[in-house]
């Protein structure tokens, strides 16, 4: 299991060479790490809006909150050798998804919750933000499920300014100076009381899930001193909706050439 994996060693030169790349690029905020508790399974939460996030979030949560960093990743992932062998040392879990293998990896969260009393780290959202102005979005159910079958607390944590180092969809980051300011802030436990000693129904997960990522977005709100949407971006919509406007431009464009060839 993760304590099993892990490597006192590789986790020593990891953390410094995080923290000292980090330090040349970035200015962290972070606020609310009592917020995290000190010791214990725990949950801690937060939202997607670059690829190189899982850095600055395993700083704030290393150093700021004196709790290693064990994060849920794609499988594909571990395809990288070098990825590979540091993640398995570090106690990091893979998870492939759509598979027998993520009912397995999804037991070692559990056990890295209830027995190891890892901290350990989820992206509701599941991928980077699609919202135009990079508010959270609707999240996957995991989390909430997660939470409930073991008890263990959810920590919202919001962040904001990453999107300036390597914005989603770009390959190379912003790294000449001045430094970017990133501002984290951890809130209380998320309130779940009352779905607890309640069947797991999808009814009772999305309801979960939506009061995590109220929280989250209410924090972010904090940070950037702005109002949030009223509801939350939704990328199963946003994709819908463009299929429908594709279909009816398609459409439109039949019906166009119909009428021309008629005239003709």
């Amino acid at each position: 299991m993760a304590k099993k994996r892990e490597s006192a060693w590789v986790k020593w030169v990891v953390s410094r060479i995080v923290r000292f790349a980090l330090w040349l690029v970035t200015k962290p905020e972070w606020k609310g790490t009592e917020h995290v508790p000190a010791k214990g399974g725990t949950i801690v939460a937060f939202n997607h809006l670059s690829v190189l996030d899982p850095l600055t979030v395993a700083h704030f949560l290393y150093i700021g909150a004196r709790r290693w960093p064990t994060f849920t990743m794609k499988d594909a992932v571990m395809n990288i050798p070098v990825v590979r062998s540091v993640a398995r040392s570090t106690g990091q879990i893979p998870i492939k998804r759509g598979s027998a293998d993520a009912v397995k990896a999804l037991e070692e969260v559990e056990t890295a919750l209830t027995r190891d009393g890892s901290s350990v780290i989820f992206y509701p959202e599941g991928t980077c933000t699609r919202d135009p102005n990079l508010w959270p979005m609707t999240a996957k159910t995991g989390v909430a499920r997660i939470a409930l079958s073991t008890g263990a607390p959810v920590v919202p944590v919001a962040h904001w300014g990453e999107q300036h180092l390597l914005p989603y969809g770009e390959k190379k980051p912003h790294l000449l100076p001045p430094r970017k300011k990133i501002r984290f802030k951890a809130g209380p436990p998320v309130d779940l009381d009352r779905f607890r000693d309640q069947p797991l129904t999808n009814t009772v997960l999305q309801e979960a899930t939506e009061a995590i990522m109220a929280d989250i977005t209410a924090l972010q709100a904090e940070i950037r001193g702005e109002e949030p949407p009223a509801e939350p971006f939704d990328m199963k919509k946003a994709r819908q909706a463009e299929r429908e406007a594709a279909e009816r431009e398609e459409n439109g464009k039949g019906e166009a050439q119909g009428k021309n060839d008629a005239e003709a």
